[in-house]
């Protein structure tokens, strides 16, 4: 099958100018490949954040707080009497009938729940002392709501029931008033009086803030604490989906009437920086791209300066304009259509490099490896815009080139 004219004047431009064409090709191949990197650097940090960050709290958490505060008689009455500022004076009774709660949740969530008991209070190791946030737990149920037992470096979850008053501690916490396994400590909660605790075991769930700050009991130690036995005032679940949380919270809060947090209104502020990263992942690969572009522009425009006095001949021949400006932007598809596979390659070997550094981080615990995210994606939507900008960039240049008049071109070489 004979090549069309077009084609054939194209791979002959591209082919007798190897300096060039080999720089365009390596232009985007380098563009294609860092804009591959860094989405996969991006994409992946982010996930294994997200990731560590579910696996160390629940999905959905429901607590004795009613979702509005109930109306006032006056209120009833008289539409223009309201409060503001209000500020309960009384403890709170917990989640009302939370066995009867839990059952009805039950029938549909797609997902575990389990009770808890959630106590504030100050730690005391020698002079030390520091807040924290002691949740009483059902062990047997815990482990389905949460990776508590996958997360023990000492110790294990069931040695909450091997001891009087046992506690598990964070590890960052623990290194932090020198506790380990076996050690006593006083705990003063914020409506009683101080209690004995035993270390039973440490766990380190990933997020230096929950490790600090968590300490778990037996349901029957923190309701102690608390100086209020059966009390349950939060529930924790665990979804299937965890993407699901803010869906499931609000049906929950309709059957209920009680607040339940998904993960994500948790950490609301963590995670609205990632909008910030990816609004800087953005103006980076805009930048790769454009010096792609930029390669290209250079090298069609050098390709069309060089061959003016063919150009006079195709147009004395009588071909078309738009003739002329399929060739080159032909041209500059065909070095696309090669320095896209290659970048692909490159994107891919610098992701497999970039996995062999690590780096602190200040939000979780120890030295992390860069996690990547291998995504099909991200090498179809990088290659085809590239793809894109490569075509436009050579269309200016080649519109210039069709609309010169052959006579003036033969005219400057005489």
């Amino acid at each position: 099958m004979t090549m069309p004219p077009i084609f054939f004047i194209a791979w002959a431009h591209v082919t007798n100018r190897v300096r060039q064409t080999f720089i365009g090709v390596i232009g985007v191949a380098t563009g294609v490949g860092f804009t591959i990197m860094i989405a996969g650097v991006m994409e992946g940090s982010q996930r294994q954040f997200v990731g560590t960050l579910v696996d160390a709290m629940p999905h959905i958490t429901i607590t004795d707080e009613h979702r509005s505060v109930s109306l006032q008689p006056a209120e009833q009455i008289y539409g223009a009497a309201q409060r503001s500022n209000f500020t309960a004076t009384e403890k709170r009774a917990g989640i009302t009938n939370s066995n009867l709660v839990i059952g009805s949740l039950r029938d549909w969530l797609p997902g575990a729940i389990a009770p808890s008991t959630k106590v504030t209070g100050m730690i005391m190791s020698g002079n030390a002392r520091f807040g924290v946030t002691v949740t009483g737990i059902d062990p047997r149920q815990e482990e389905r709501v949460s990776k508590l037992a996958r997360q023990m470096v000492a110790g294990e979850l069931y040695s909450l029931g091997r001891g009087s008053n046992a506690v598990l501690l964070g590890n960052a916490l623990a290194v932090k008033i020198g506790a380990r396994v076996g050690s006593s400590l006083t705990i003063t909660p914020g409506t009683g009086n101080p209690v004995t605790v035993q270390v039973m075991g440490i766990y380190r769930s990933g997020v230096r803030a929950v490790d600090e700050t968590t300490v778990y009991s037996l349901l029957r130690t923190a309701q102690m604490m608390a100086g209020q036995p059966d009390l349950v005032n939060e529930l924790r679940v665990s979804l299937d989906q965890a993407f699901r949380a803010e869906e499931i919270a609000s049906k929950i809060e309709g059957q209920t009437g009680y607040r339940a947090v998904p993960w994500q209104a948790a950490n609301a502020d963590l995670l609205s920086s990632f909008k910030v990263q990816e609004k800087i992942t953005d103006v980076i690969m805009a930048a790769m791209m454009l010096a792609s572009t930029f390669a290209i522009y250079s090298i069609i425009s050098t390709i069309t300066n060089e061959k003016r006095n063919d150009i006079a001949i195709m147009k004395s021949l009588g071909m078309k304009e738009y003739f002329v400006q399929a060739i080159f932007i032909i041209e500059a598809g065909l070095i696309a259509l090669v320095g896209i596979p290659v970048g692909w390659l490159v994107g891919y070997l610098l992701c497999i490099a970039m996995t062999h550094i690590r780096y602190e981080n200040p939000i979780t615990e120890g030295a992390l490896a860069i996690a990547i995210y291998y995504s099909p994606v991200h090498y179809a939507v990088v290659g085809l815009i590239t793809l894109g900008c490569c075509l436009m960039s050579a269309f200016l240049p080649a519109r210039k080139a069709s609309h010169v008049h052959p006579v003036d071109i033969i005219r400057g070489a005489s």
